[in-house]
């Protein structure tokens, strides 16, 4: 039972993500870019390369070379094409790089609304112990004032009352 149910939580915890990611259309616009990267390099690998003999096998090998996959079914094997690969593994890792972005993106996103609220008590505490900071260095200023008069009075040769101290500063 507790293995359904933890199943059910990791579905429910994927179709948020899903949903999160979709919001924003970074993701696919990431996806048609790399549609279309691979369709033109298939494109230019077909036309450059003799052992490419489709635009099918074009894209195919244009594909699996940018996704890291590399079955080696279809395979440039002239300079120009096997540059162009080269070209579009790069350009593979960095797909790879961004899409991860992207999900760090989203689910450091959803943590950090999580802990929205959290952050808005810890600010409103923060408030409340700024004005008692405030009060309490008012109360310094006052007591280091009294404290200056007592010591001029001292050093005068004065005693008395502390009010009359209290007079003097005032």
């Amino acid at each position: 039972m507790r293995l359904f149910t933890e199943c059910h939580n990791a579905m429910l915890w994927g179709n948020t993500l899903k949903t999160d990611l979709f919001k924003s259309r970074k993701l696919g616009y990431l996806v048609l870019l790399a549609f279309m990267m691979s369709i033109a390099v298939g494109l230019l690998l077909f036309l450059l390369d003799p052992n490419i003999h489709s635009l099918m096998d074009g894209i195919w090998s244009a594909w699996v070379t940018m996704t890291h996959v590399g079955f080696g079914d279809v395979v440039p094997t002239s300079f120009l094409g096997r540059l162009l690969a080269a070209a579009l593994i790069l350009c593979g890792l960095v797909f790879f790089a961004l899409f991860t972005a992207l999900i760090s993106v989203t689910l450091i996103g959803r943590n950090r609304d999580t802990l929205g609220g959290g952050m808005l008590g810890l600010e409103a505490e923060e408030n409340k112990l700024q004005g008692r900071e405030d009060r309490i260095l008012v109360e310094l200023v006052y007591l280091n004032g009294r404290l200056e008069a007592l010591e001029k009075r001292l050093a005068a040769g004065q005693s008395g009352p502390l009010a009359n101290a209290d007079s003097e500063q005032a």
